[in-house]
């Protein structure tokens, strides 16, 4: 594909994965369309972070994926979508679940009939691994079960569902990537990486998170936008389910220790209850089978120490960004 002179509109732009793939469009010729959150502060999220010359790049568009005109007036005239607009933190999906069925579910439903109408020329749909729940083989591949584990994995799956059945009702040319956990500069405290770099540098005298015993499957964010504009690029993938990963798992205490290695720092880790997820809802192991993605071409470019590194020294620069001392639901 040549990127040069397309029209692409990124949902969810303002967010940690979203800013990173506008830049890295940007940086193809690719005429981007931002689809930003509405508030009444006009925060652009992460967006507001960019320097002037690349602001001035992006075209963006204020508005809410809840709302199928305003999708539908964001969508007419782009050529390719990234759908990544989404509620995701787990722990909130457990107080406001209805939030995620009308962001999740019903503004997939709104992305993907927009397209349909406009004739949209690709979509790239932004799913979870999440949606596999604890792994019942490894490493887990796209035909692997689908458990919904947590509201916000339940609303997933019912996403990539109806994703799913445009491309199957309507031939509606949708991809369904499917990153297992992304990490790196502008991540929240939410998830578990910058819950330990922040505490850390923020001089804890403690560690607190939840379960140590889980594994995941982390993949550099940098890592996870090449793969997400690799699957954009290859008409092999529509129609598809395609794992972005880096297949390789380690286990919360062992990441743990390894953010201590990499910060020279030696803490106590301790268990807080309040971060850990309910008994059946914890997702015990995710490892991905990354063979097909592989097929495409793609390989990532940063290991698991070089991504942390890069994460570490950034949220050092950025620490005043985080309240460390407050567990972020």
């Amino acid at each position: 594909m040549e990127w040069k002179g397309k029209k692409v509109i990124v949902t969810g732009a303002c967010g940690f994965i979203g800013s990173h793939l506008v830049e890295a469009l940007v940086g193809l010729g690719v005429s981007v369309r931002a689809f930003v959150y509405y508030n009444s502060f006009n925060s652009w999220g992460w967006i507001d972070t960019f320097d002037d010359e690349l602001k001035n790049k992006i075209d963006v568009y204020c508005g809410d994926i809840r709302d199928a005109y305003n999708v539908r007036d964001a969508l007419e005239g782009m050529d390719i979508v990234f759908h990544l607009a989404a509620l995701i933190a787990i722990p909130y999906s457990y107080i406001a679940p209805g939030s995620y069925v009308k962001t999740n579910i019903e503004g997939t439903l709104n992305i993907v009939q927009a397209a349909k109408d406009f004739k949209t020329q690709r979509i790239i749909h932004t799913s979870t691994s999440e949606v596999y729940g604890t792994a019942r083989y490894v490493p887990i591949d796209e035909a692997h079960p689908l458990q919904g584990q947590s509201p916000y994995s339940a609303t997933k799956i019912g996403a990539d569902a109806i994703a799913e059945s445009f491309y199957r009702a309507f031939s509606l040319p949708v991809t369904i990537v499917r990153p297992f956990n992304t990490y790196g500069p502008r991540q929240s405290a939410r998830a578990i990486i910058p819950t330990i770099i922040t505490q850390i540098e923020a001089g804890a005298t403690k560690i607190k998170i939840g379960s140590q015993h889980p594994t995941r499957d982390f993949t550099f964010v940098k890592d996870t936008v090449s793969a997400m504009i690799r699957l954009a690029e290859t008409e092999v993938s529509i129609g598809t389910v395609t794992n972005i990963g880096s297949n390789f798992e380690i286990s919360i205490g062992g990441l743990t220790s390894k953010i201590m290695e990499l910060m020279g720092a030696k803490l106590t880790v301790e268990f807080d209850e309040k971060r850990a997820r309910p008994s059946n809802s914890e997702v015990e192991r995710l490892w991905a089978d990354t063979t097909r993605l592989a097929g495409t071409g793609w390989q990532p470019s940063y290991s698991l120490d070089a991504g942390l590194s890069e994460t570490i020294q950034w949220i050092r620069k950025n620490i005043n960004t985080y309240k460390a001392g407050i567990y972020n639901v």
